[in-house]
């Protein structure tokens, strides 16, 4: 009943206010993930008006469109969205707001699809938590900048200057985290979290990764998987298992009273950033200061 009366409301709005333009001179631009959102204010400065639809620790996997979402998702003059179905209770919205010819970008789908990691868990059949690939978040930044360019032609020499600078940033963190993971043992590179938010992490940086719940958190954990993962690692003497900041604690914690009552220890090794970003006006709550806490964290709980 709740999505029909969403599908609804989205038609009034949009007959109601077709004609209706924005009086403000910036771009209006709405964005759904923390990370895409912190990504845009980078490119887009002080020339745009950026509405995250997500907040810190908000489940992307399992977010619903609320009324005054929709509201600005219709007055939006670009959307720009994660894709591959990372926001999959918004693609009937998505769909709806594309028939009505909105600039809508949804960045993932962007990348060359032979590059992505293969998934059964969702409907584009990829993993969508690309953004553990600072290369693919680079190729973000570029598709942003373009998209921003082509709206607004007049300011393109400014995007680009802050797509120039914001580069070489994801470039000075590449470097901080890869002389990071390189004190680490490659043996001791095993990465036991909530859900398999971080394949493109592993993927990048050497990392076996194991998730309790699978690719999406829509997906509970039953008895058995954690049995099987408490097995895993013992089997390979895992030091240390991470919580994520926009999953439940509970899961984590029940796999370690697995793992205990084998008579075997593990400890939780803090919480990670996975699908979220930290709280505003936090080295945290920024797609770089995000990415160093999470490795700091990783390295020195597996040393």
């Amino acid at each position: 009943m709740k999505k029909i009366t969403l599908i609804v409301l989205l038609t009034l709005i949009v007959s109601s206010c077709k004609n209706e333009k924005t009086t403000s001179e910036k771009l209006n631009i709405v964005t759904t993930t923390t990370m895409i959102t912190d990504l845009v204010k980078n490119i887009g400065g002080d020339l745009v008006e950026v509405n995250g639809l997500m907040g810190a620790g908000v489940d992307p996997h399992l977010y619903k469109a609320s009324e005054g979402d929709v509201n600005k998702l219709y007055k939006a003059d670009i959307i720009f969205y994660n894709g591959l179905h990372l926001e999959g209770k918004l693609v009937e919205v998505f769909e709806k707001m594309e028939r009505q010819q909105k600039v809508q970008v949804p960045l993932a789908e962007s990348l060359d699809k032979s590059e992505l990691i293969g998934s059964d868990y969702f409907a584009s059949n990829y993993d969508p938590h690309v953004w553990f690939n600072i290369d693919y978040f680079k190729q973000f930044a570029q598709k942003v900048t373009k998209t921003l360019s082509e709206q607004d032609p007049a300011h393109a020499a400014d995007y680009a200057a802050n797509e120039k600078h914001y580069l070489q940033q994801l470039d000075d963190l590449e470097a901080t985290v890869k002389a990071s993971i390189a004190t680490l043992p490659k043996e001791k590179r095993i990465l036991v979290t909530a859900h398999d938010a971080f394949n493109y992490f592993g993927k990048a940086y050497d990392f076996q990764v194991v998730g309790l719940q699978g690719l999406s958190t829509a997906t509970e954990a039953g008895v058995q998987d954690v049995q099987r993962l408490s097995k895993f690692i013992i089997a390979h003497n895992v030091k240390a298992i991470f919580v994520e900041s926009s999953v439940p604690r509970r899961t984590i914690e029940a796999l370690q009273q697995s793992v205990q009552s084998k008579g075997n220890e593990v400890t939780i090794g803090g919480s990670l950033y996975s699908d979220a970003l930290g709280n505003p006006n936090t080295n945290e709550g920024t797609y770089i200061g995000m990415f160093k806490y999470n490795v700091n964290t990783i390295v020195s709980e597996l040393k």
